[in-house]
């Protein structure tokens, strides 16, 4: 693959901040050294890891959907957005595997590809949608990751949903780089 650039996206490279994992299916996870990215599965050891959907109400629904949630990356610059309005969010307390810096995640179109580190490729698959787990975590953030645009659409900030490509190792401070972009850009919706 080779590195694509479009308006808008840096041709710097972004990086990885933190990374976390979770057994179970707690809404906050934990930091650790290193992460390992299973191809069509997700991070080993993780609550999500699975080629079918592993979030709870999703398997209610239908347990055999393919699971378009397998690594959820978080901006750190929304961790920063909502530190400043009194908001004390790190990294890893919203649920996400990789917390990035320097790449707008929310401006990827679906089927965006990016390599973290050496190895690990995935495809952004779409927004994660915050629910209500948000504000029962820390009362004002559901409204702080939520935003209306000029046009009144919603706009989802809590970042976004990948599946696994290429697997391998991702730890903090691996560089992140924007690998493909879809020849149609399609905006990323809730998975």
């Amino acid at each position: 693959m080779t590195q694509m650039t479009s308006p808008g996206l840096e041709s710097k490279p972004g990086r990885v901040v933190a990374v976390h994992l979770g057994a179970g299916h707690a809404f906050s996870k934990s930091s650790a050294a290193f992460v390992e990215v299973v191809e069509g599965l997700g991070v080993r050891g993780d609550a999500h890891f699975g080629a079918t959907v592993q979030h709870r109400s999703r398997v209610a629904r239908d347990p055999t959907q393919p699971n378009l949630r397998q690594v959820h990356l978080l901006q750190q610059e929304l961790l920063l957005e909502v530190g400043r309005i009194g908001l004390d969010v790190g990294p890893g307390d919203m649920g996400e595997n990789v917390t990035t810096c320097g790449i707008d995640l929310l401006a990827l179109a679906t089927g965006t590809r990016l390599k973290l580190g050496a190895a690990v490729v995935l495809e952004v698959t779409g927004l994660r949608n915050p629910c209500s787990q948000i504000e029962a975590f820390r009362p004002g953030l559901l409204q702080a990751v939520l935003e209306r645009a000029e046009d009144g659409a919603l706009v989802r900030k809590a970042g976004v949903m990948c599946v696994v490509l290429g697997g391998g190792v991702v730890r903090a401070g691996d560089a992140i780089e924007v690998i493909h972009i879809p020849d149609q850009f399609r905006s990323l919706a809730p998975v």
